[in-house]
């Protein structure tokens, strides 16, 4: 099979095209067909050697943690997926090597996977698991948001910050965005209300709710939290994905949890999800599409289309 892989630490210029052997399939594993693959910020921090002394490595590794595809072969002990079932995984494993989305085949634990959402094609369905189990686990278990609350999020045109919008919005909630002023239109199409990041949001935050927001995530970092915190409630509680080890945030780490997942393919399903695409690469330009995302110049994901 084609894969694209790097052998040493570094940038986008250490992945390189190759033909490498069928994954080998366990009883309750699953051989998918990938048809795309998402790209995600924690893919150019691996494959840049940031977190060596925590995550063991077996050179060349396939990068790539978010698949959608179909069933080539299911494993003796997988009787939920039979051939050509449609599936989405998120197939982080716990040792770094030859096992990422970046490649025509892989094998994927059953746990790890759940249908495509029907409403979503391959490419969008891709860019669904890390980044919408985030916002799912942010919001939902973190944050315990509850219907009629007032929820702040920062950088809310974002990957996760876009469904944290949406997931909240679908329980109830009242949701004030923080985005770019080209990035307006877009939360209102997800039914959040915009104001401008940066210096004084706080103060256009209370101008649309004057009590204050109950709960607020950070997607964005950079102390925002501690920027707006006149413009939070009384005892509000506050999460954060980019600002690790602040006291009073609750830090939210994405894990892959089934449920959660067959939860955001309901959302899907019912149309009260969405995945805003900014940029998408054939497997071979690979390299291109983690140059894009880390210059972050594109207003929504990138994903890499396989089959």
């Amino acid at each position: 099979m084609k894969a694209m892989v790097y052998r040493r630490y570094g940038g986008p210029e250490v992945l390189e095209l190759a033909e490498l052997p069928e994954p080998k399939t366990h009883v309750d594993s699953v051989l998918v067909r990938v048809k795309a693959a998402a790209l995600n910020p924690a893919d150019l921090a691996l494959q840049a050697g940031a977190l060596d002394g925590g995550v063991e490595t077996y050179f060349p590794v396939i990068p790539g943690w978010d698949i959608a595809g179909v069933v080539e072969r299911p494993g003796l002990a997988t009787p939920e997926y039979s051939v050509g079932d449609e599936v989405i995984g998120y197939i982080r494993g716990d040792v770094q090597r030859a096992h990422g989305g970046l490649a025509e085949l892989v094998s994927a634990d059953v746990r790890t996977l759940a249908p495509k959402p029907s409403s979503m094609s391959f490419t969008q369905a891709s860019a669904l698991p890390l980044a919408g189990l985030t916002a799912y686990q942010a919001v939902v278990h973190a944050l315990d948001i509850r219907p009629g609350q007032t929820l702040l999020v920062h950088g809310a045109a974002g990957g996760v910050g876009s469904l944290a919008v949406q997931i909240a919005r679908a329980h109830g909630a009242r949701v004030i965005g923080t985005v770019s002023a080209r990035d307006h239109d877009y939360l209102r199409t997800l039914g959040a209300e915009p104001v401008t990041y940066g210096y004084g949001a706080a103060d256009r935050v209370l101008e649309l709710a004057p009590e204050g927001a109950d709960v607020a995530l950070d997607t964005f970092g950079n102390g925002v939290l501690a920027a707006t915190a006149h413009a939070m409630a009384p005892g509000a509680r506050l999460a954060s994905i980019a600002d690790i080890g602040v006291p009073g945030v609750t830090p939210v780490f994405c894990r892959m949890d089934h449920a959660d997942l067959l939860a955001l393919v309901d959302l899907a399903n019912t149309n009260k999800l969405h995945i805003r695409l900014g940029a998408t690469y054939p497997l071979e330009r690979a390299a291109d599409a983690q140059r894009a995302l880390s210059a972050d110049n594109v207003a929504g994901k990138i994903v890499v289309e396989i089959g």
